[in-house]
């Protein structure tokens, strides 16, 4: 069955145990899903955090959307930035193990930000593959899904399609390793919506519904008819995740690369989102 969840940078820029709060405000909102940003620069106690989500009956996931340091890469020409890369991935599996969340989700294979304008080495994928397959294995002695999300041209240039991604997993050859699409990342990089969401379909755990724009899904870019037929034809049964940056916290939206006022009212978006979300895909 296919479950309801929201990115925690919709309400903050920053968890902390200040923000236990906001798990209460999303069970009140029909939120059955949270992912929590991690990082170096991000810090609270673990145990609460979980304490919390258990009694509200939250699930949790998480993604290293704090500091992460750019020679931390699975992907690097640097055999030891490799090496680097997958301790630190590990030490953010312990910490999603620790708040009993469920996977570890990203564009875990590289580092966004990072765009290499060149003829990739013959080995990119390779070399790639195989530190994913060690963090994988690491991952499931923690319980933890290790999902990994296909980014736009502009944030990366490892994995930009669905397509690319099945080739990555392919060569990494681990059972523990999962898909998450996000439409606002596919708007620039696919044209068949429905051949896209398809070639993930045996892997497809998370989806990321977002409008072009980072809004409020709807009303935008993205085919929606097709992409709810497409998850309704081949079962889906993941969760549907709401993910933005607030833009009513001071700079936060602007040093995330959002310069639009997308989401001043994130109750208002999660309502907005998630009814227009049921519309298509329950009333069908």
């Amino acid at each position: 069955m296919i479950q309801y969840g929201i990115h925690s940078y919709l309400f903050t820029d920053r968890w902390s145990d200040e923000c236990l709060p906001i798990l209460e405000t999303a069970k009140e909102l029909g939120v059955e899903v949270v992912e929590i940003a991690i990082g170096d620069d991000i810090y609270f106690t673990q145990h609460a955090t979980r304490a919390k989500a258990e009694e509200l009956g939250i699930v949790l996931t998480t993604g290293p959307g704090g500091e992460w340091p750019m020679e931390c890469d699975l992907s690097s020409d640097d055999v030891e930035e490799r090496q680097q890369g997958l301790e630190w991935h590990k030490r953010q599996v312990d910490t999603t193990a620790e708040i009993g969340a469920v996977a570890y989700t990203g564009a875990l294979y590289g580092h966004p930000g990072i765009v290499k304008r060149r003829l990739p080495p013959a080995d990119e994928y390779q070399w790639t593959a195989d530190g994913l397959h060690k963090l994988a294995e690491y991952a499931a002695t923690h319980g933890v899904m290790i999902l990994l999300e296909p980014m736009s041209h502009f944030r990366t240039h490892l994995v930009n399609t669905p397509d690319q991604l099945v080739q990555l997993i392919t060569l990494a050859d681990h059972d523990n390793l999962w898909a998450l699409l996000d439409t606002y990342h596919l708007v620039t990089e696919i044209r068949d919506y429905a051949a896209g969401i398809r070639a993930v379909r045996d892997r497809l755990r998370g989806f990321h519904a977002c409008e072009n724009d980072r809004g409020v899904p709807g009303g935008g870019l993205v085919p929606w008819e097709t992409v709810f037929a497409t998850l309704q034809d081949i079962e889906f049964d993941g969760y549907i995740m709401l993910e933005t940056y607030n833009s009513s916290i001071d700079d936060f939206s602007y040093r995330r690369g959002i310069f639009q006022n997308v989401c001043p009212d994130p109750v208002e978006f999660v309502r907005t989102g998630f009814a227009f979300i049921r519309q298509h895909l329950e009333g069908r």
